[in-house]
């Protein structure tokens, strides 16, 4: 493996990757519906362009892919070429011409046109970064669907079981961009989007939260 995916990709994700190799189509179970939920939320219509950001192996594509149909298009973009290898042999074992995956980060990738809906499905790296969110929200149009996974801080009285662990293991399992999780890791979109819609699950450690790209009023 060249030195420059290694850098980025870390252990975990290496681990991940190896392990994805020979079960290209694994998920757990308990995810499945979640994913399936987050793209319902993005509102998409047959023919649409959709954004997948931190798409990692592409376990999110089928569902995008059955939403905008043959005559939409899916974009992933990861930024481990190593990962994205397994996104990439995904799209070739079913055929899909209207899906690519783009290794580059969330924070640079060069996205030609605009799309209609957003989806970081378990991607703090992105979701959660100031510089991601000023890159990505010019791509979409005004009343885009967005819908963001992952961890959180839970505020529930047990909330120390796990609080504590999940900041000390998030830099070290992820990438060095990925910032520790807070109670609220949907603040950053808050001022972006309307119908803004939070739902937590585990306990309060992990949402799903999703809204529309604000319109822009006329003069």
């Amino acid at each position: 493996m060249p030195e420059s995916a290694k850098s980025q990709t870390p252990p975990y994700f290496r681990f991940v990757a190896r392990f994805l190799r020979p079960r290209p189509d694994f998920d757990f179970g308990f995810i499945k519906p979640v994913r399936a939920e987050a793209v319902r939320r993005l509102g998409l219509a047959p023919g649409a362009r959709v954004l997948d950001a931190g798409c990692g192996p592409g376990r999110s594509l089928p569902f995008l892919r059955a939403a905008v149909g043959e005559t939409g298009e899916c974009v992933g973009v990861e930024i481990s070429p190593t990962v994205a290898a397994l996104a990439e042999r995904r799209i070739a074992q079913r055929g899909w011409s209207n899906v690519s995956v783009r290794v580059a980060p969330a924070q640079l990738v060069e996205l030609p046109g605009s799309f209609d809906g957003l989806l970081m499905f378990a991607a703090p790296d992105v979701y959660a970064s100031p510089e991601a969110v000023h890159h990505l929200l010019p791509r979409l149009r005004p009343g885009a669907g967005v819908a963001f996974f992952g961890a959180k801080l839970s505020s529930g009285r047990w909330g120390w079981l796990l609080n504590g662990p999940f900041r000390w293991l998030m830099p070290r399992l992820s990438f060095a961009s990925t910032p520790v999780p807070t109670e609220a890791p949907w603040d950053l979109w808050r001022p972006h989007l309307e119908q803004l819609e939070v739902r937590e699950f585990f306990f309060g450690w992990m949402f799903l939260a999703s809204g529309r790209v604000r319109q822009v009023a006329s003069a």
